[in-house]
């Protein structure tokens, strides 16, 4: 991972703005790409973050751009997105180390491959250039790759990855060359409204006026959310990711198998982390929608752990009356490090061996953690909400938004400017949970 505390030489605003056309809530990935697209279009944007820009999901994922293996209700924005990212580097005038090699899906055994012969049929009917490939297929992409490691897989040519946090930069600077105002550490503390419009946002600097808000704000929007009184259903789950040493070429490919999902970057090093597997910390905001979310984790059990611990504690404290984080409920959760977990990055580096034993050994230099915004479903969040206007969630990514985040950016410029994007984002609206109407629950992948 690129360093999150490697400085990002950004010019600091001298006072915070009185008032704008669209206040952005969180600097991730989406938040810039937005501010981007809406500055492009002449949009008097300010993008505000209770940290730096891309400390959370957004600097600390494995950087997979895929299409395949999507949620019908996502694949056809990323079939949309997909273009962006062939000429992402040329708009941005940045390198964020794009690498187009295509994703690979590791079949582990027939059953598997069943499953991923379904997918493929699924993701051509939307208009997806997917491939089901055999052994000789996996074994050309991967030529080092030992003898037992599945039956074949389905592959993508036209995916690839890129490094989050450049990506994230280059957004944000693009933004900033624009005429969008950003202010990091800056956290939004409660959005006003007057009537059902959206009238302001009071930030820990102070309020700043504005029709429009994008909630951008990954694992916390369900909190700006209920500043309106909107109960997004959205949990945080803790996901791990390793980094090893330089190793000698092994694939320009996204791979995803069975036990270890890995990309390898420009300088030889691999991303590694165990595909889907995710810890989630306890805390008391999880008795609130869990039937809503018993469905997910009953489909997805085998790959959560659940954690008795120090975020509970954290939880408690902040609710007693005379706590500091009860009237600023963001100050305890400003550029913090979650815990990885090393049993899983153990787990993945053996993983890792076993599918390339002529690696002999594989050094690990870093592993990190970091908390992915989650809904029921595991499908966004995306576009207005009955009854408030001026109020644009984009959230609820589910450990598959980074890839996402150009074209969901440009959506909500198109959502604001034209009333609508040209992609149609209907099935993720946030009334589907009013309207008890969510996608149905599908496996991790």
């Amino acid at each position: 991972m690129v360093s999150l505390k490697e400085n990002f030489v950004i010019e600091k605003e001298k006072q915070l703005a009185k008032s704008a056309d669209v206040v952005i809530i969180g600097a991730g990935i989406v938040g810039c790409a937005a501010a981007y697209y809406l500055s492009k279009r002449g949009s008097k944007v300010v993008l505000i973050d209770k940290g730096k820009v891309g400390w959370e999901q957004s600097g600390r994922n494995w950087g997979f751009v895929r299409q395949q293996g999507r949620h019908p209700l996502e694949l056809p924005l990323m079939l949309e997105g997909n273009k962006i990212w062939q000429n992402l580097e040329q708009e941005l005038e940045a390198d964020i180390e794009w690498v187009q090699g295509g994703n690979l899906r590791i079949a582990s055994d027939d059953k598997d491959m069943a499953v991923l012969e379904r997918m493929v049929c699924e993701e051509r009917d939307i208009g997806l250039n997917v491939q089901v490939v055999g052994r000789q297929d996996v074994e050309k992409l991967i030529p080092s790759i030992g003898t037992n490691w599945g039956v074949g897989g389905m592959f993508t040519s036209t995916d690839g990855h890129a490094e989050p946090i450049k990506v994230t930069r280059a957004y944000a600077t693009a933004a900033k060359n624009n005429g969008t105002l950003l202010y990091e550490h800056c956290a939004a503390e409660d959005v006003v409204t007057t009537g059902n419009q959206i009238s302001g946002v009071i930030t820990e600097h102070g309020e700043i006026s504005t029709s429009t808000v994008i909630c951008a704000a990954g694992a916390w929007s369900s909190q700006i959310g209920r500043m309106i009184g909107l109960d997004l259903p959205q949990r945080k789950v803790r996901a791990t990711v390793a980094a090893t040493q330089p190793l000698p070429y092994l694939t320009t490919s996204g791979v995803w198998a069975s036990d270890v999902s890995f990309r390898q970057k420009i300088d030889g090093s691999l991303y590694i982390a165990a595909g889907g597997a995710a810890d989630i910390d306890l805390t008391f905001d999880m008795l609130h929608h869990w039937k809503t979310f018993l469905p997910n984790y009953k489909k997805n059990w085998k790959t959560l752990r659940f954690h008795v611990g120090f975020p509970l504690m954290k939880d408690l404290a902040s609710k007693l009356p005379w706590s500091r984080t009860r009237q600023h409920p963001f100050a305890h959760v400003v550029d913090q490090e979650p815990k990885p977990n090393k049993g899983k990055v153990k787990t993945s580096r053996v993983a890792l061996m076993k599918l390339f034993p002529s690696l002999n050994d594989v050094s690990i230099r870093t592993c990190w953690a970091g908390y992915i915004d989650v809904t029921p479903d595991m499908v966004p969040v995306l576009g207005e909400t009955r009854g408030i206007s001026g109020f644009v969630f984009a959230t609820g990514f589910s450990g598959h938004g980074f890839a996402m985040g150009p074209i969901v950016g440009r959506s909500m410029a198109e959502l604001i400017f034209d009333g609508r994007s040209v992609v149609n984002i209907h099935g993720l609206r946030y009334d589907r949970f009013l309207e008890n109407d969510l996608a149905p629950v599908r496996d991790v992948i």
